[in-house]
Formats: structure tokens, sequence, C-alpha cells
């Protein structure tokens, strides 16, 4: 028996080494005592990155060195991520139970380039003796409750879920409870300091609003969130997947970079410094929207780009704020210090994450740095933001550039003291009122007995805000009355003077009369809807009334508005007979006429010249309608005395009714009624007309007629250019002429240009017009030039349309132009009006500084009534300014403010300045005194044929020479 021990012995050992050869060799066992607290096993455990369902693994020998040979298969019984073999050995008497942690993310060794973002590490754990391990319920790790029996090695098999570990600690039960007890309660602190930081931020841009409120809220919101999902605030909330937490991880960490981004360029305002920076923060942080997207599809490679974004960031925007802190800009030097902690912040990440700082509290601590450097970067933005005080050198010298400041600004001192209720004003203020000096001087009572009853409330209401809130800028308009009984606007710009206490001592600031600016503001709001000669609705407004009405009869059926169109006969014969100051009574007449028949709440506008209309609420039955249109009729037919002559006038009358069976524009309502009045010209005019659908095929015919005449007249010789004189206001002499189209049509006689022009334009047909118009216009104007040789030279000018500059061939057609004609450059002039210009104003600059070069003049048309893009007028190559005939109508009533201000315009920019409309002497003789160049008008001569226009010149009688 003896001898057969040692061969026993030998076949054990041989067998032992078979084992262990079969597979792999036997792991390491570690070593756990009672008093062992964590152990970790990161570094003891074997890897096998075999996928299939079965592995073999050889045990760590026991107490009898006998190596055991197991077999594991796959929980679910398919392919794994890969395997893992650990051993633990218990030599105490006692049995032993841990728990196995392996946290499903760790920020300390997840990588910079496509980091681990966690998932669940360890499906399963096999032992190779005792009890089985028992999975516990965690959101933040797996957790295995592991017991070994006194005197025991036991091999664990663990079946991977991931294809990383990262790490796995034994610990003991209490002591991994009572870390997480107090990093929960670390966590919670966190964030709570993080969301109390963003919601006080948040506040802050809604009261604030400046651009980088929103920028240091929207910083301090993406770091609460990226604390969230990083202590597993958000998991705990929400229950989402291990690939949804991986998207939410990497897009936290690229939204964090944008904010950061955003708020870097919002702070330090890189858009004023250079225009590049601009455009790199709009392509990185589209290039960062992008990879917030591409988080869905591959969250590492999103994270990690983030990551390196980050890094990045952080270094540039040293050196950016470092650069502009050396230029002196306050902001910059003011965020050094935060930006400097950020930088520490971002290198101990990246020592973090490459697994160069492998503590265990390193995660926790950088998630505790963020918030401290977004509450830091809340403070810089509050300070920057809210500091009131000046900078402490130059106090005297400001004081007195500001003094001499407000003297050169003619703005006059208003000085509030609010805690003896004492006001002060300039003297100046008292002098234009006409009031004693001292008298506004006194208690706010007293001064608010001279602001006018409908201004006091609002003044009070805004001197009480600046004092209850102890802050802000006033910016009032008011009027105060003047002894003479007029009241004067005043302009109150103030602020207050916080005293020592925190409450408002002073409010003080500067009052400027801005009487004048009230005035012209009320007179345009009132030229934009009333007729500026009569001063009754225009076109615009009587519109908006017929709307207004017509909303009233959606209501009620039984409402039917009617409008009513009255065009006066001939009254462009009456203007040539007996001059447009006579036609301008005769309107003034007219409308006082037409307001007497109608009752309050009927409406009389002047849609044209010679047109009026009425809208009539106060009648509701149609024989009541025609009565009233024949009232009209015969009211017009009453003759005018005007200078001891009698003028008869004739008017054609159009009544149109609301048809509540349709839902009809005002426009069209008009336009009806306009149809009923060309249907009572055809009928010899004098008439009344009700609108009929039936007239429409007539003036849709008649249209259709006179734009096949227009076609053809041209060929037919039926157009002809007429010259209206332009003089110059110094010595009355003929300075040039501006051409006219004009149609003379072989049954309706002569068209005038407002009725054919408009046709040509729609037709397109103004382009033949237009060049047919400049071929003529060269032509007399090269026979005035050889017969009148002055200088400067006679010149004509010539109105082009939108057709005409759109059109690529004007250039050619007036090189053509100019080449066929011997005149003096620049005397041609092209006529543009300014909303014409301003339709393209790039395209236009470019247009006109090539017809300048060719060696034609341009005249800017009806100045003041368009855009006045006085920006835009020195761009363009203008040599010439029209002022419209309505600026010369000011000049009655004494105060030529807007004409005053074009002239001087045109004297500053070295222009010509031709006054449009000139029907008295009187306005001629006002025009030079206000240092007009020249004038055209009626009272110069009206429009005449180029036959007229050379005898006026002396050219017939050189030809005839």
């Amino acid at each position: 028996m003896r001898a057969i021990r040692p061969l026993l012995a030998v076949l054990a050992l041989l067998a032992g080494i078979v084992l262990i050869s079969g597979h792999a060799s036997a792991v390491e066992a570690v070593r756990v005592t009672p008093k062992s607290v964590a152990i970790d096993l990161t570094s003891k455990i074997e890897r096998y990155d075999t996928t299939e369902d079965t592995i073999q693994i050889s045990t760590a020998p026991g107490r009898d060195g006998i190596v055991r040979r197991i077999a594991v298969k796959a929980r679910d019984g398919g392919s794994t991520q890969g395997w893992i073999v650990f051993a633990l050995t218990n030599s105490s008497d006692e049995q032993i139970e841990r728990l196995l942690v392996a946290p499903h993310f760790r920020l300390v060794g997840s990588g910079i380039i496509w980091p681990d973002l966690g998932s669940t590490r360890i499906a399963a754990i096999t032992a190779s003796e005792g009890i089985r391990p028992e999975r516990e319920p965690s959101p933040d790790a797996d957790l295995f409750q592991i017991t070994i029996d006194p005197g025991t090695t036991v091999t664990f098999v663990a079946e991977l879920a991931a294809p990383r570990i990262g790490q796995v600690v034994l610990w003991e039960a209490d002591a991994y409870r009572r870390k997480l007890n107090g990093l929960t309660l670390y966590k919670g602190i966190i964030i709570g300091i993080a969301g109390l930081l963003a919601l006080f931020l948040t506040i802050v841009f809604v009261v604030k609003g400046a651009l980088i409120f929103p920028a240091a809220a929207a910083l301090a919101w993406a770091v609460l969130a990226y604390a969230c999902i990083d202590f597993g605030f958000f998991q705990r909330i929400f229950s989402i997947s291990d690939a949804t937490e991986r998207i939410y991880r990497a897009g936290a960490e690229a939204v964090l970079a944008i904010t950061l981004l955003v708020f870097l360029f919002a702070y330090l305002n890189l858009s004023r410094w250079h225009i590049r920076y601009s455009t790199v923060t709009l392509l990185w942080l589209l290039f960062l929207g992008a990879l917030t997207g591409f988080a869905v599809i591959d969250p590492a490679t999103a994270a990690g780009i983030s990551r390196i974004s980050i890094g990045v960031l952080a270094a540039v925007g040293l050196i950016l704020v470092l650069n502009l802190a050396v230029r002196g800009f306050d902001r910059a030097i003011m965020l050094i210090p935060t930006w400097l902690l950020l930088c520490v912040w971002v290198a101990a990440a990246g020592l973090t994450v490459a697994d160069r700082i492998s503590t265990e509290l390193a995660q926790p601590a950088l998630i505790g740095g963020l918030v401290l450097i977004v509450m830091l970067i809340g403070f810089t933005v509050m300070q920057h933001a809210f500091s009131g005080g000046a900078i402490a050198g130059g106090q005297g010298s400001e004081a007195e550039r500001r003094a001499l400041a407000l003297a050169g600004s003619g703005d006059m001192v208003f000085d509030w003291d609010v805690a003896s209720d004492k006001i002060h004003v300039s003297p100046e203020v008292e002098h234009s009122l006409g009031l004693r000096r001292g008298t506004l001087g006194g208690s706010s009572l007293d001064w608010l007995d001279a602001v006018h009853t409908l201004d006091r409330d609002r003044y009070r209401t805004a001197l009480d805000a600046v004092i209850e809130n102890r802050r802000g800028r006033l910016c009032q308009d008011f009027r105060l009355r003047s002894t003479a009984g007029p009241f004067h606007w005043f302009r109150l710009k103030a602020r207050p003077v916080i005293g020592t206490d925190g409450e408002v001592i002073r409010i003080i600031g500067t009052l400027t009369d801005v009487t004048d600016a009230k005035t012209a503001e009320e007179r345009i709001l009132q030229d934009a809807v009333h007729d500026n000669l009569t001063g009754l609705p225009n076109r615009h407004l009587f519109l908006d009334r017929i709307e207004a009405a017509l909303a009233l009869g959606a209501e009620d059926d039984e409402w039917r508005p009617a409008v009513i169109v009255v065009n006066l006969d001939r009254f462009k014969h009456i203007n040539d007979s007996v001059g447009h100051s006579a036609g301008d009574s005769i309107l003034l007449t007219f409308s006082r006429r037409l307001s007497r028949l109608i009752r309050p709440q009927d409406t009389l506008a002047r849609l044209s010249g010679d047109t009026f209309a009425i809208l009539l609420l106060s009648e509701q039955q149609d024989e009541r309608i025609e009565i009233l249109g024949e009232q009209i009729r015969q009211s017009i037919s009453s003759p005018i005395t005007y200078a001891e002559r009698e003028i008869f006038v004739t008017g054609s009358t159009g009544i149109a009714r609301h048809d509540p069976s349709r839902r009809a524009k005002p426009e069209e309502l008009v336009r009806e009624a306009e149809i009923a009045v060309a249907h009572a010209k055809r009928l010899g005019g004098d008439q009344v007309e009700r609108y009929d659908p039936a007239m429409r095929q007539t003036t849709r015919g008649d249209r259709l007629g006179l734009e096949s005449d227009l076609r053809r007249a041209l060929d037919r010789g039926e157009m002809r250019v007429a010259f209206q004189p332009i003089v110059r206001l110094e010595d009355r002499t003929i300075a040039g002429f501006e051409a006219l189209l004009r149609w003379d049509h072989p049954r309706f006689g002569a068209i005038g240009p407002q009725t054919f022009i408009p046709l040509a334009e729609e037709t397109g047909l103004i382009v033949d017009l237009g060049l047919f118009a400049l071929d003529r216009a060269a032509r007399e104007l090269a026979v005035w030039q050889s017969a009148l040789d002055v200088d400067p030279p006679i010149f004509a000018s010539v109105n082009v349309s939108s057709r005409q500059l759109l059109k690529h061939d004007l250039l050619h057609d007036l090189k053509s132009v100019l080449s066929r004609t011997a005149i003096v450059p620049g005397s041609l002039k092209l006529e543009l009006t300014e909303s014409l210009v301003m339709e393209n104003p790039e395209y236009a600059a470019q247009i006109l500084t090539r017809i300048r070069d060719l060696g034609a003049g341009l005249s800017l048309d009806d100045f003041g009534t368009g855009y006045s893009a006085l920006s835009y007028l020195q761009r363009f190559p203008f040599d010439t300014i029209k002022v419209d005939q309505s600026f010369v109508r000011d000049l009655a009533n004494g105060k030529p403010l807007i004409l005053r201000s074009i002239l001087r315009l045109a004297q500053e920019l070295g222009m010509d300045v031709v006054a449009e409309g000139v029907e008295s002497e009187s306005e001629a003789i006002e025009l030079f005194h206000l240092g007009c160049d020249y004038a055209q008008g009626f009272v110069f001569g009206e429009a005449m044929t180029s036959a007229q226009a050379r005898e006026l010149v002396g050219a017939g009688r050189a030809d005839a020479a």
C-alpha cells in the first residue's frame, strides 16, 4: 500500500497539469479578511475576449492544492461580450459577505477619443462553489452579493454585458452604503446650487435683456443638465435604457461646448473686434450643433469631439481674453480669473479621463468645480452689468466737457431736488414761454400746473416709476403753457441720482424744445391721410373708412353703404385757360359745396386732382341717394365767380352701392363708382349714373381699343414731344426744358399722359416711348445749343421709367443717341424719381454711374415725396434735385422748413435745384431768396411745341439766317 501512494500522487499531478492546459491557467486568488472594507479587483481579474456562449476555466487551487476545471455557459445561451475571471479566498473561520460593484459610468479613465459613456457591465456571475452570487438592484452600478465560506477559495466567472469592464471593487456592504449616502448628499447640494444659479441668471435675463445674460443662463442650464446626467439624478426620474443614456450624456457634453462658446462670444462682444471672429464662431456653432444631432447616431464619437472642442475653446478663449485685456477691454480684464480657473478645470478633467488621476473623488469634484466656475461667471456678468461707478481718473475735465457739450447743444437744464421738492430749470425755458424768470421754479405741484392737462398723468407716472425703482432713464415729451396761449412741446431726458441710503435724492437732465419737430410730425401725419389743398381725407383714409363701413355691413344685411364719385368735366381745359391758381380755387369751392350736402356721419374725400368721393351712410334708400346725386350735379353746375369772371363747370357723377350678397373690397366699390363716372362721361358729361355690371364690359373694351391704338401711335406719328421751360431765377433767362410726351389721338383728341403713361407701363410700350422722347429731346437740344452759346449751356431733361432703368439696353440706347447728336456733355439729363431709384439701390447706383460716364446728366425728380434715403443720396451721382410742387405750396404758410432744408442739403452736396409747380411771381421771388437755382411752372410758360421752343431760345431765327 505504501508503494501505491507515490504512484497515485504522480497521477494526480499529471491529471492536474492536463486539466490546466485544457483551456487556461488557474487564476491567482485574492485574500479577503473580515476587516477588509474595499478591495479593488480591477487589476486582479483575467479577461477573456471570446464571444462563445461557453467557456472552460481552471479554478484557483484550494487548500488541498487541487486545480479543478469548470465550464460556464452564457445566461441567455447566445454570444457574449467577453468573460472575466477572478478568485477570492477566505482563510478565516467565519463566513464573509461582500458586495461586488461594477459602476456603469466612470469618468476616470473613460478616454478622450471615443470615450466610454457607460452601460451595464456584468450580465451574470457564476461561482465555482458555495452560494450563488445574487444581483441587487442599483441604477448606477452592477451589484452582486458575494458569499465566501470559511477556509475556501472560490473562483468566479462573470459574463460581460459590454466590451469594457471599467472598475470592479469588492465592498463591505455598510461601508458602500455610507459612501453612497455621503455622495448623494454632496450631489444634491451641487445640483441644488446649479439649479438655483440657472434660475437666477434666467430671471436676470428677463429683467435686463442684454445678450450676455441669456448666454450665461444657457451655460448654467447646460451645466445643470450635465450634472443631473452625470450624478444619475436624471436616470432616477426617467427610466431610460443604456443606449439612450449614452446619447443624453454625449448630447450634454456637446451642449456644454456650445453654450461655453456662445458665452465667450457674447461676453467679449467679439463681433465688434473683427468680422472673422463672428464667422469662425458661427461655423464652430454650426459644427457643434450638427454634432449634437450626430450624438444620436454615434454617441462616443460625438462625446470625444465635444471634449476636444472644450479643451480647444479653453485655450483659444484664454488667448483672446489675454489679448483683449492687454488692449484695455474691461470685460476681458474681469474675465481673466474665471477663465484661468476654467483652464485649470479642463486640464484636471483631461488628466482624469486619461486615467492620470484615478481617485474616486475626481468625478464629483470636477462637477462641483464646474458649478463653481459657472457661479463665478454669473458674478462676473452681474458685476459688469450693474457696475455704475465711473473711472476714477479725469473727473474734473469730464465735467467740464459735459458742461460745454450741454451749452453747445442748446439743451436746457432740468433739476428736481426730490428731498426738498424744489424744481430748477434754465432761464431759457421761461424765456421761450414768455414767463418771468423764476416762474417755473418751485414745487412739483406748481410745475404740474404749467403742464398740459392731457400730459400730466403720463408725466407724473414716469417720475414716480423712476423714484420707486431707484434707477432707469427718463425720456418724456410734454407740453408747457406759454403766456400767449399756445403750448410748447418739450422733451425731458433725465436720470435719478441715488443717495447713500439708496434712495433717489435728485432727478437731473435736460429739456429740449421740440415744438417744430412735433408740428412737422403732426403735419406729416395729417398729410399722410389728408389732401394738401382741401384738407379732405385722401384715397387711403377714404378706403379705410369704407372698410370700416363694410365691416359693420357684414353684421347687418340692411346696412348698405354707398360710394359716390364726382369728376369735373374738362377741368384740364379750365386749368389751361385761367391758370392753376383759379383751378385750386374752383376745387376749394366745390369741396365746400359738397360738404354742405352731406351729414356728419358721411365722409367727403378728394381722390385725385379733380375727383371727389363721398361715403354715404346717412341714406339707405335708392331714391334718396339718386336725389342726392342730382343735388350734387346741380351744385357743381352753379357758376363760380373768379376775378370778375363767371366760370361754368359740370361734373360726371357715379354711384355704387354695397351688395351684402358678396364680400366686396373697398377698392372694388370705388372702382365700380369710377366705372359709372366713365360711363357718364361717354354720355357727354353732366350726368348721374348708377353702376351696372354691364358697364365693365364697355370700359374694358375701350381700354383694349386704347391699348391697340397706343401700339400704333409711334408709327402713325401721333406722338409728339412738348417742352416746358425751366428758367434761371437769378436773371429769368431760359436755362433748359423738360421734355413731355403728348398723344394726339385721331378720334379722342389730346390724351393726357396720366391716361396713356400707366397703360404704356403695363404693356411695356414705355420703353419705345422713352427712347422716342430721348431722341427728340437730344435733337432739339443740339439745335438750341448751336443757336444759343451760353455758359452754362442750355439743357434738356427727359423722364425715365422703371422699365427703362431695369432694361439693360438703356445704356446702349443712350450711347447711340449721344453719338448721333453733338451736344455738350451733361446737358441731356435723365430724370428719375426717388421711389424708382430705391427699388434696387445697389443696382441703381451702378447703372447711374455708367450713365454719367457716358456723358449724360442725372436729375432726381419729386425729391422729398418718396423714400428720401439721405444715406444713399451721396452714393448716387445726381447733379440736380427737382423739388416736388407740394413743397412749393408750403411757401404760402410762411414756414417752408422742409424746402429750406432741401435747398441747404443741395448746396452742401453741390447740386442744382429745380422747383416744380411755380404758379405765381411771389413764389418765384421767395424761392430765389431761399437760394433756389431754377424753377419751372405755368408762371414761366406752359409746355410748348418744338417750334415754339426754338423760337423762345432764338434757334428759329438762327435757322432762318
